[in-house]
């Protein structure tokens, strides 16, 4: 077998990086919470750049409603973890990786420890992961840790970067007193502005927030890790344009249409409340029961 060569398995990455960045992306640790839709094609993707270091948390494993969209799922990984599948996926890509695993995913009593050296968190956790997003994000801000977070919205990607000296995701999404159904919402307008993804949903009746359910595919999750990974690697390196929330972005490549936005004041925008009433009001008219009810949360619904 042959010798694993650094410098010859990365050199078509040189020309769009200097040799001396590529050599400062080998000693830089990202770590990336979930390993699933967009956290297994992250790890890959940003392997493949050269990055050498990684701490990467997943507790689940490999079901066949994943294969879809995981690129980690085939018959062979059934049943078996996701992130010793991921794992030896991307040491064969580059075996000499120093990576720390924490199978337990990520805890209230592992975080510290999971953020220790990085240089740039990556967001694969799954889109309801509230309590762990939140910890996650605040802890990142609190050790100046800058993050990405993609998500995988139709066929296309809208993708956020959170600076450690900027809008923090708590002002940006309101979370704070929310009920998950609202926390839900948040999400998913603080994530798209634009929307682009509405317009050619095929069956309305596989999208339920209330039931934690929807469609997704393949050519969106690698859109994610593609955009996220560009905006990692100017990040580690200190080059390019990396504009953090309230600015926003989303290609979809099904209407194949880009739309950078840019939400003064977060959740609080005028845009964004109107967004989130008009979700509301199409929750209502599917899924009636699952209307926020009197006193079911204490933050505002506006």
């Amino acid at each position: 077998m042959r010798k694993f060569d650094y410098d010859a398995a990365f050199s078509r990455n040189i020309g769009w990086v200097t040799e001396q960045e590529q050599e400062r992306l080998k000693n830089c640790r990202v770590a990336i919470g979930g390993l699933g839709g967009v956290g297994g094609v992250h790890l890959l993707t940003l392997a493949r750049l050269g990055i050498g270091k990684f701490s990467v948390a997943d507790f689940d494993t490999f079901d066949f409603v994943n294969f879809n969209r995981q690129v980690g799922a085939t018959m062979s990984s059934l049943d078996r973890p996701k992130l010793d599948v991921l794992r030896a996926m991307a040491l064969d890509v580059n075996p000499e990786l120093d990576m720390r695993l924490f199978p337990e995913g990520i805890t209230d009593e592992n975080l510290d420890q999971f953020l220790e050296g990085v240089d740039v968190y990556v967001d694969g956790l799954d889109f309801f992961a509230f309590h762990v997003r939140r910890q996650t994000f605040a802890a990142c801000r609190a050790k100046g840790i800058p993050v990405v977070t993609a998500a995988p919205l139709g066929f296309g990607t809208a993708v956020l970067v959170f600076s450690p000296t900027g809008m923090s995701a708590e002002d940006y999404f309101g979370f704070e007193g929310c009920d998950e159904l609202e926390m839900a919402i948040r999400f998913l307008i603080g994530l798209s502005p634009a929307v682009l993804q509405r317009g050619y949903v095929a069956d309305m009746s596989r999208i339920s927030l209330p039931e934690r359910r929807g469609p997704s595919s393949i050519a969106s999750c690698q859109l994610c890790a593609g955009v996220a990974a560009v905006e990692t690697l100017k990040l580690l390196l200190g080059r390019g344009d990396v504009r953090s929330a309230p600015w926003g972005s989303q290609f979809d490549a099904y209407r194949m249409k880009y739309v950078r936005t840019w939400r003064p004041w977060g959740f609080r925008n005028p845009l964004q409340r109107l967004m989130r009433f008009l979700v509301r009001q199409q929750l209502r008219k599917t899924t009636p029961a699952a209307a926020p009810r009197r006193g079911q949360s204490s933050c505002s619904l506006s």
